[in-house]
Parts: structure tokens; C-alpha cells; sequence
């Protein structure tokens, strides 16, 4: 049975590259009604049909598959995953330690790289307050994991501080599609839709060829986490 990511992926792909369904349909040898019906995951094809859009899309079968989320189809180890951190990894830090650290420093990189484009200081703002917000929730539950941990450096009541602060994200997060949509929301302002960049994985993988790899494994970890 073919993987529920290969509907996805395909579309992803023929849309990547600009391309009609009538075209890829025609280039594969088949019907455009059945390109359709594999792409919205009504039909599932053989494998033969696998191997043969794995060639022309020049992917892996195991990215077709959702098997990687890297188009080689190659495993990152860590000692390819770059490191530009001022925090280095210690001696006794466990492997899967050090590479979940590189590749959230790496995927962030992406992030501020995209709002360095867009120029917008209020986007930039909301966005580095939800990620704030999310880093200072994991590290106040670590610090009060220890009854003993005193709690003069934190002002929020530590009874309420975690839904105070998924309130506060969620109220980011919102204000972050108003902006992105062109709104003014509060003292933000909206961006223009000519200041977004175009941005697909392709892209992403030639603008960030460092950083991307971490990026991709981030949200293959996260979705396969949140799913099962």
C-alpha cells in the first residue's frame, strides 16, 4: 500500500515546478484523470509508476514515499548537521542531545532568514515573541521541575504562567496572519503581498543549502511526533 504522504508529495512536486496536470500526465504516460486521482489519493499506483516519478522529478523513491523529507534520500548523521552555535556540545551530551540542538539553532536560522526578507519590524516583533514565549514556557517547567529552584526571577504566577503564556502565542500567532495578510492589527502594520518571498522546498534546499537539511528534518520529526 502506497504511503498517505505520496499524494502530497506528488502534488507538491508537479506544483514546484510549474507544471499542468495535463503535462505531467502526458510526460508519465498516463491519464490526466488518473494523475488527478493519485494525487488527491483516490487511486493508489504501482510501484513502477513510483520509480518512474521518482526519475522525473529526479527525487528518491523514499522521499516520494515521505519515508525522508531529503530528496536524495540520504540519512543526515550529525556530523553533518552544521553547527555554528557559540554553545558547543560537551563530551558526556548524548548524540540525539546535541542534534536535536543543532538542527532547532539551524531551522530558526531559516526563519529569521525569511523575515530579514520580508523587512517588516512588526512581523519580526510577533514572531520573535511567540518564539520567546515557547522557549521561556520549556525552561521555566525544567527550572521548576526542582521545588527548590527559587522563583524570584520569574514576575508571572506559577500557577497560571503556562496558560498566560499559550494565551500570549496564541494572540501571536494571530496577529502574525493578520499581518502576513496585508492587515493592520494594533500598533502593527500589514505587509505588502509583493514583499513575501516565494518560497518552496526546492527553493529553500538551493537559498540554504546548510541549513535547509535541518529544517526538513525538523518537520518530518514534529508531524510524525504530533500524528502518532
Amino acid at each position: 500500500m502506497i504511503n498517505n504522504d505520496f499524494p502530497r508529495i506528488l502534488t507538491l512536486l508537479r506544483k514546484e515546478q510549474g507544471f499542468s496536470q495535463k503535462k505531467v500526465a502526458e510526460d508519465l504516460g498516463i491519464s490526466q484523470a488518473l494523475l488527478s486521482h493519485y494525487e488527491k489519493g483516490i487511486r493508489e499506483c504501482g510501484l513502477n509508476f513510483v520509480v518512474k516519478v521518482a526519475d522525473y522529478y529526479g527525487v528518491s523513491c523514499d522521499y516520494l514515499l515521505g519515508r525522508t523529507p531529503h530528496r536524495t534520500g540520504k540519512k543526515f548523521t550529525l556530523n553533518e548537521v552544521p553547527d555554528d552555535s557559540p554553545a558547543r556540545a560537551k563530551k558526556n551530551d548524548s548524540t540525539q542531545l546535541e542534534y536535536n540542538r543543532r538542527i532547532l539553532v539551524n531551522s530558526l536560522n531559516i526563519v529569521f532568514a525569511i523575515l530579514r526578507k520580508i523587512k517588516s519590524e512588526s512581523l519580526t516583533n510577533v514572531v520573535s515573541h511567540y518564539l520567546f514565549s515557547a522557549v521561556y514556557k520549556a525552561f521555566r517547567v525544567l527550572y521548576s521541575s526542582n521545588p527548590k529552584n527559587p522563583q524570584g526571577m520569574f514576575e508571572l504566577d506559577r500557577r497560571l504562567f503556562g496558560a498566560t503564556i499559550e494565551s500570549s502565542m496564541a494572540v501571536s500567532e494571530a496577529k502574525e496572519r493578520y499581518i502576513l495578510s496585508g492587515e493592520d492589527i494594533g500598533e502593527c502594520r500589514g505587509v505588502s503581498r509583493d514583499s513575501l518571498p516565494h518560497l518552496t522546498p526546492e527553493l529553500l534546499a538551493n537559498d540554504y543549502p546548510l541549513y535547509a537539511p535541518s529544517l526538513f528534518d525538523m518537520i518530518k520529526k514534529l508531524e510524525t511526533e504530533v500524528k502518532s
